[in-house]
């Protein structure tokens, strides 16, 4: 009798040890989970000696600061999410030090917020992400935007080449930058659909171009215009504090779908269970129809080329495993493809090369 008693405790016992473990275990898997913060960049436009546009005499400058503060505050009420800010008070920060910000923080947003200005009476807030093409009237914001380099103490040496009247100097985009697109794309249309639908305001749309702020930076960027200076009326709504807090709320609203949007995607990713994973070296784009012989390729050999809309982009290397596909941008760089970096695929589909490491 004895023994059956001291069995039924030493079970129990067990049982006991087994589900202190149990909830241990979860408790620090959802420990592991809250530890992962969302960082996001805001960058209050010009600064210091540049004052942005003085549509009507108001300061694009104050206006963008004030709407990131306002940004930065709703944000940082979330403990998910970690807010950074490129400038917090009225000092002039150089354009590349903003994306350095940035990508030293190794953020998973930048924000850049600014106000528009025309000699017309136009009117309407507008969201941008960088682009490899734009028409002539974006070029001219770009040019505007961009403007701040040359109020920069080593413009000549950072920028050498760079021609603010050149198509070719002021539109362009990285191979890097260009896999972030597709996110840029996502969160510019969170954003610009709440000033549309949300705040009513005159759509101007999301539109791809060249902001120098944007090229700067390794991850998802996008440039807000709230709205124009040189309009009176909207003038006067984005100086108000109501009209800040209304358009920062936005933008507030629209970083915090696309954070939990990214964080649904992270747990399917992670619970997937079998996955078709191919890595490539992209070695080119472009317009033009190359035949994919070595000879075109330095030498290369099994060049694959995949029509994208109006372009055409060459892989090199194909191969599932990680390390060997390494190898295979290591020959590309080697044969002059001094640009070219790896790509994943899913089944097909473009992901991310973090991404697909994880799921292997």
């Amino acid at each position: 009798m004895q023994i059956q008693e001291n069995n039924k405790i030493n079970i129990k016992a067990k049982i006991i040890f087994i589900l202190f473990f149990a909830v241990s275990f979860l408790m620090a898997s959802s420990s592991m989970l809250a530890q992962k913060k969302y960082v996001i960049v805001l960058d209050a436009g010009h600064g210091g000696k540049d004052p942005g546009n003085l549509g009507n005499g108001y300061r694009e400058k104050n206006i963008a600061l004030k709407v990131a503060l306002e940004v930065g505050k709703a944000l940082s009420k979330n403990k998910e999410i970690k807010v950074l800010f490129t400038r917090k008070k009225d000092v002039f920060v150089d354009l590349w030090k903003r994306g350095d910000i940035a990508n030293n923080a190794k953020a998973d947003l930048f924000v850049s917020i600014h106000c528009d200005s025309h000699t017309s009476n136009a009117y309407g807030a507008g969201t941008f992400v960088l682009g490899l093409r734009g028409n002539k009237k974006n070029l001219e914001i770009a040019k505007r935007e961009n403007a701040a380099i040359f109020l920069e103490d080593n413009f000549k040496d950072r920028y050498k080449g760079f021609d603010k009247n050149s198509a070719e100097s002021v539109i362009g985009l990285s191979l890097l930058q260009e896999e972030n697109l597709d996110k840029s794309l996502a969160i510019a249309s969170l954003i610009q659909n709440n000033f549309a639908f949300k705040l009513k305001r005159n759509d101007r749309k999301v539109k791809q171009d060249n902001f120098q702020v944007l090229r700067e930076t390794i991850m998802p960027s996008v440039l807000v215009e709230l709205g124009f200076l040189t309009n009176k009326k909207e003038g006067r709504f984005l100086n108000s504090k109501k009209g800040q807090e209304q358009m920062g709320r936005a933008i507030t609203d629209a970083v915090l779908k696309y954070v939990n949007n990214l964080k649904l995607n992270t747990i399917t990713s992670e619970s997937t269970i079998e996955n078709t994973v191919e890595y490539k070296v992209q070695i080119a784009s472009g317009k033009n129809k190359i035949p994919t012989n070595p000879y075109n390729f330095k030498g290369l050999k099994e060049i694959e080329r995949v029509a994208v809309g109006k372009y055409f982009k060459y892989y090199y290397g194909n191969n599932s495993d990680y390390n060997q596909v390494k190898r295979s941008l290591k020959i590309a760089k080697t044969k002059g493809f001094t640009s070219a970096f790896i790509v994943a695929f899913k089944n097909g589909e473009k992901i991310s090369v973090t991404q697909a490491i994880k799921m292997q």
